[in-house]
This record gives C-alpha cells, structure tokens and sequence, in this order.
C-alpha cells in the first residue's frame, strides 16, 4: 500500500470538487498525464495561477531580488511545468498568518480570482508549511503547490537517468514526509499481533510514514552506492590526468549551449528552465592541444531546496572535484547580480576536497542581447579581468568570444611543470603521445632532424610517457 500526501505529483492529482469543472474519462485522464517530452496540445493544460508573497518588514525576505522579477520567475518555473498560467499577482504580506499565510481578506480575494480563472492549481512563490498548504487547499478547493513542491516537481519529470531519478526521489519523500493526510479515516486503526484477540495496531497514517522512512533508507542506500561508484570512476580519470572544468550557473543562463559550443556536442538547450538535469561529460581541446574534461551541470536557482542540494551531494561532488569552475552568467538579464549571489551562496553548500584550491571564472554570457552602450561597457570590464583569469565575455549562442575563453581557460589550468625532450625522427608515435596527454609550447627541429619539444605533463603522464618510450 503506497502512503498517500498532499502534494502528490500534478499528473496524478489534478482533480477538484468545482461542481463547473467536469468529470474525465480514462482516456483524457491519461492524455493530461503530461511530460516534456512530448506534449498534446489538443489538450487543455492543466488551469493554474501563479503568486508571489511581498513579505515586508520584520522577516523580510534577505533576497535582493525584485518582486516583479520574482514574480516573472515562478511563472517561467510554472510553464517549465506545462502549466496554463491564467492569473499572476504580487501579493504584499505584512505579517505572515500561521495557518493560512496569508491574511483572512486576501485569501477570500484570491479565492474569488481562482474562481473567476477557473484555475485547477495554485502556485505559491514561497516555502509553505504543511498546516497553511492544507488550509490554503481547503479554501481555495484546488491544489496549491508551494516553490519548493513546484521545483521538486520540474526535477521529477526532468529526471532521466537512474541516479537522477534516485536523487529526485529522495528530496520529494523527504519533502513530503511532513505532509501526509489522514486519507483513510475509515481505516482508524489496524489489527495487529499474531493470536486471535490481536493487539493495538498502527493508524494509517503511522504506517505511511513507516513506509516512507524505510524508502529514505533504501534510497540513501543506492545513492552510497552512487556516490562509491562515482568516487572510482574519479580516480581512473585521474590515472590518465586529465584536468577538469564543471558548468555551473543560475537555471537558463546558457550553460548547455556554451557546453556545446566548447565540445562540440549536441545536449538539450533550450530557452526553458531546468532544461538539463543530469550531469554530461565531455572532452574537449584547449589551445595547443591539451585535453580537458567539462562537464555540464544542473542549474542553480534562489532559495534552492534544501532537499535537493542533499540529495544532489553525489553529482555536486563533481563541481567540487573540478581544477576550474566556470560560472556562467546571464549577463543581459537585469537580476544578473542577485543570481550571482545565489549560486555562490549554494557553491559554498559543496565542499572541496583537502588541499584544493577553488578556482572560479565568470563567463559573462549572452553579449548579443546586450543594446551597443552597454555591451561596450561590459566588454571592456570583462576585458580587465580576463589578465587575472576572472572573467570573460561571450556569446554561447553566436560564437563571438569562445576562442580567447578557450585561450584564458587553458592559463588557469595549465599548471604542470614544463619538461623538455628531444625526440628522435623515428619517434613519430611518442610526439603524437606528447600532444594527446599534454600540452606542447614549443617545438624546434634540429639539423639532424631531432625534436626539440617543450611540453607541459602532469608527472603522473610523465611517467608513464617514459615507461612507454624509454
């Protein structure tokens, strides 16, 4: 028997007691089972409006981020969902009400704007307790989906591998463990014991939450699992030393499409938030050759859940792992600088291995949107800092900065001490080595026909280069 909760998943639970909303047949049932892969647009979307709380003196959000940007933002998070956003509004809260969030007036005002808007879901840009979520349900007669739930919600059906799936499912039981409703009240209280009389047995919703602790175990079991697997697969990189550069950056600030821009592949990237999920590695070549490992990465978002930057410790041990992370930045949006914030407050959330030093470069993405004043200005910003290795200014989309990025990556990698060897002209094979597993600054022929190479090996490559050719 699955345990039931209040914030089950919209394609499971998305009826409502409206008596103007009409039943579904099996069929439409399943057709509104919908995912982002393929979408019926025959169908209506599932009716939604979106909210966003103003708080307001004394517990004010700390965020520096507009309303109406906040607001713009769980709309996109909304339709990210395949929602049909009827209705959005900035609701100011004063002083939060414990049971409902909002004040008795507002909540009967937002009920007459679910009505009017039909809506078969509410969205509520705030983190909601399990009491007020309950309440707001009851008054509204709909489904209300509080940031946390919606965000767990995209990642659930963005999910596509086996550990993606495990990690998402972890964060949503242990999201929704605090959430369970006395569905069965029939159902008081079970039989237990082994004899005839039988003992005092469990309610119902005890055993729910039995069920659900005992899958957390499970699940944190196979994710050890993960994590062990993905410890081994790190040290056989590092046999052959590669060094490695991690994506990270706020959700849409085009991170797949530099990825493809710098390896050449072909991932999802689209003008959509949480388009990727599952983390992708590729090898890519820096300037004169060297090899390097990137890997793309889940998006950051504010007031990322706290379930799922645990449940995301396995993959996120990646960035932490890296020699470079590059963090991308939509440098054309307005609130550039509040999601900068953001994923450097959840970048302090992963730690780095001992003895490692973090090495950051901001690539400023996005320039072909900037009108030509501020482009120039940021151009030359971003042209300052690329001395030290700070940041850079490009366009994933268009191509324009890729190669000098390419060229200000490779510096802040290439910290390999500099060897020099003089190759015979017979050995063809151990040159083509030198440029495969290093990076060659100079080379010279001789009279003779010797080279003289200059190249920059990780002793660990150096010392299999002599194993392998003396």
């Amino acid at each position: 028997m699955a345990p039931r909760s209040s914030t089950s998943y919209l394609s499971i639970s998305t009826t409502t007691s409206d008596p103007r909303v009409k039943p579904e047949d099996d069929g439409s049932k399943k057709a509104r089972d919908l995912t982002t892969k393929h979408i019926d647009h025959a169908v209506p979307l599932i009716r939604a409006i979106v909210i966003h709380p103003e708080r307001s003196g004394f517990g004010a959000s700390e965020s520096s981020r507009q309303s109406v940007e906040r607001l713009e933002e769980a709309v996109g998070l909304a339709r990210a969902l395949d929602l049909d956003v009827r209705a959005e509004e900035i609701v100011r809260v004063r002083k939060p009400t414990p049971a409902t969030l909002f004040g008795t007036g507002k909540v009967e005002e937002l009920a007459a704007l679910v009505r009017a808007a039909e809506a078969e879901a509410v969205v509520v840009d705030d983190t909601l307790s399990p009491v007020q979520q309950r309440n707001l349900e009851k008054a509204w007669d709909c489904k209300v989906i509080d940031r946390t739930g919606l965000i767990l919600e995209i990642f659930g059906r963005r999910a596509r591998t086996k550990e993606g799936r495990l990690q998402v499912e972890l964060a949503r039981l242990d999201y929704e463990k605090s959430r369970l409703v006395r569905t069965w009240t029939h159902l008081e209280r079970q039989r237990g014991g082994t004899g005839s009389t039988g003992g005092p047995g469990e309610t119902q919703i005890e055993l729910d939450r039995r069920l659900i602790a005992d899958r957390i175990v499970k699940l944190k079991v196979e994710l050890d699992e993960v994590r062990r697997t993905r410890g081994l697969h790190r040290k056989q990189r590092q046999k052959v030393p590669f060094p490695t550069i991690a994506l990270v950056g706020y959700t849409n600030a085009g991170k797949s499409t530099l990825f493809n821009r710098l390896t050449g592949s072909d991932v999802v990237a689209k003008d959509l938030l949480f388009a990727t999920l599952d983390t992708t590695q590729r090898t890519i070549r820096l300037p004169q050759g060297r090899p390097a490992i990137v890997a793309d990465t889940v998006g950051f978002i504010s007031d990322l859940p706290h379930e799922l930057v645990e449940s995301f410790r396995a993959t996120l041990e990646e960035v932490g792992e890296a020699d470079l992370i590059l963090h991308v930045r939509d440098i054309a949006s307005p609130d550039s600088e509040a999601q900068s914030k953001d994923v450097e407050a959840v970048l302090k959330q992963i730690e780095t291995p001992e003895g490692k030093t973090r090495r950051v470069l901001e690539v400023w993405n996005k320039i072909d949107l900037l009108d030509p004043e501020a482009r120039e200005t940021i151009l030359g910003h971003a042209e300052r800092l690329s001395h030290d290795g700070k940041a850079a200014a490009v366009s994933a989309w268009t191509g324009e900065g890729i190669e000098p990025l390419r060229e200000i990556i490779a510096g802040l990698i290439d910290d390999d001490p500099e060897t020099e060897l003089v190759l015979l002209p017979s050995q063809g094979e151990a040159l083509a080595w030198l440029y495969e597993n290093g990076r060659v600054t100079a080379r010279e022929t001789d009279e003779e026909g010797r080279a003289h190479v200059t190249v920059r090996l990780h002793p660990a490559a150096l010392g299999r280069f002599e194993r392998q050719f003396g």
